[in-house]
């Protein structure tokens, strides 16, 4: 694999497991009422944890859940059940008591305390596992082994991707304003409610993937991996394709 085709592969399997365009809904919904300069240094926080994470993971490997001892199925499990309960909070229609304040508080703080408040109670289940999640971390330690091959350079284009990445985030989730004032505040509540119906169900289905990865015979595969074939059968090539195919 040439360093140009590493570059694209890396690029794309990031996108779309991280899908920064496909989340702007939900950061919308999950910042109702903030200050449009509150929002965009919160999402520039969210960025910047993304690359330091997913550098981090890329860099070493799975080290860090081999030390506390945890596989990749139990940390989906986990964030599954954090993603749930962000999910009910939304389709109940507390996202804005979880994670949007009082005008008088916005009017007492700075635009920085006040991204840092934001960015607290969005770093999780939002920022991981929603956007760094087990899909994400493990296709940064494949793509690790990968570059390696082709020697440092190889590295730095890792890293650079996974910058470019954490700008695409931050770049989609300055739009946000836009979706708020085009849809208008019913428009957000009946958004909301429906991104966390749609949270709960993807939270559940980290949930089942992480017990079939962790277990044997326990599900069949078209629940725990919908849409995609099983393996030996004749689509089976056409799901994924493995670094250096």
């Amino acid at each position: 694999m040439s360093q140009a085709e590493f570059a694209v592969n890396f690029f794309v399997a990031l996108f779309a497991l991280i899908d920064p365009v496909g989340n702007v809904p939900l950061y919308a919904a999950a910042t109702v009422g903030a200050a449009a300069a509150g929002r965009r240094l919160t999402a520039l926080y969210i960025a910047l944890f993304a690359f330091v994470f997913l550098t981090f993971f890329y860099l070493t490997g799975i080290s860090l859940l081999r030390f506390f001892g945890i596989s990749l199925s139990a940390f989906r499990i986990a964030g599954g059940i954090l993603l749930l309960l962000m999910g009910l909070e939304m389709a109940r229609g507390d996202t804005t008591h979880g994670f949007a304040d009082p005008g008088d508080a916005v009017d007492k703080l700075s635009t920085r305390a006040y991204a840092a408040r934001r960015f607290e109670g969005l770093v999780v289940p939002f920022g991981m596992p929603l956007l760094i999640g087990p899909g994400a971390i493990s296709s940064a330690v494949i793509y690790a082994e990968e570059s390696r091959r082709l020697g440092v350079s190889g590295v730095a284009i890792g890293v650079a991707v996974i910058g470019a990445e954490c700008a695409l985030i931050l770049a989609a989730f300055w739009f946000t304003g836009l979706i708020s004032r085009a849809l208008g505040r019913v428009g957000m509540i009946i958004v909301v409610r429906v991104l966390g119906l749609i949270l709960c169900a993807m939270a559940v289905q980290f949930v089942l993937t992480g017990l079939a990865g962790s277990t044997i015979g326990l599900m069949r595969h078209d629940t725990a991996h919908p849409y995609q074939p099983p393996r030996g059968s004749a689509l089976a090539p056409l799901a994924a394709r493995p670094p250096g195919h």
